[in-house]
């Protein structure tokens, strides 16, 4: 397989889009590959994998999966498709079949992200804005923090509800980036998850939930060499 024949498709999480991966973009396009990035309506796990799905049926050759935050559950199961072969979590849930992302995050006491979260009247969860900038993207300035917590996406209670069912990671090769400073997913079950789904590499961060934000370089190197692997390795 070449480098054009693989797809890098970026699947964000809750709370945001597509341009949450502003940063990474620049970096995998001048590396040589297609980039794409999903954008998910964030109402429910099924209805966001089928839309993920939409997009990697859009390609002509492999895809590599890359998911951040909730688009780790996404990839978990988008990524059971032919044209998959890795996955790359990046400060993600990588549930196992029954999980949910309640359940993981009912693993240990919450982080103080986790409990800026709040449900409207149609049950979409938003994180309080006054807080949004302290439990998702501490290491971006107050600026950034504020255009993040001003244009969040806010996502379904199904999304956090509804449980995995057959888990990708079980037959692809995957890597994990863990934040180490993460306010949404406590670093110690990222790890765990990371060491679970017995990730090719990982790799840890002095950052935020945000990390691609932030550490855009350091995420960029491990999805491309996770790119890499598979091109020559013809996974």
């Amino acid at each position: 397989m070449e480098k054009q024949d693989l797809a890098i498709i970026l699947v964000h999480g809750a709370w945001g889009d597509g341009s949450h991966w502003r940063h990474i973009i620049p970096i995998l396009d001048k590396a040589g590959y297609a980039v794409r990035a999903v954008q998910n309506p964030l109402t429910s796990p099924e209805d966001d994998i089928n839309k993920t799905i939409d997009l990697i049926d859009a390609q002509e050759g492999k895809v590599l999966l890359v998911g951040h935050s909730y688009g780790g559950t996404v990839i978990t199961g988008a990524g059971n498709h032919d044209k998959v072969v890795g996955l790359v979590y990046i400060a993600a849930f990588a549930p196992d079949e029954g999980d949910s992302v309640i359940s993981i995050f009912d693993r240990r006491e919450r982080t103080s992200g986790a409990a800026s979260i709040y449900p409207d009247a149609k049950a979409f969860l938003w994180i309080k804005y006054s807080q949004f900038h302290a439990a998702f993207c501490h290491d971006l300035s107050e600026d950034d923090g504020l255009v993040m917590s001003l244009t969040q996406k806010p996502s379904h209670a199904k999304c956090f509800q509804e449980k995995t069912q057959t888990p990708a990671w079980k037959t692809r090769p995957s890597w994990y980036q863990v934040s180490d400073q993460d306010h949404v997913i406590p670093p110690v079950t990222e790890k765990e998850m990371a060491e679970a789904i017995r990730a090719r590499k990982i790799i840890h961060l002095d950052a935020s939930h945000t990390s691609m934000s932030s550490h855009p370089q350091e995420v960029a190197a491990l999805i491309l060499e996770a790119a890499e692997e598979c091109v020559t390795a013809q996974i």
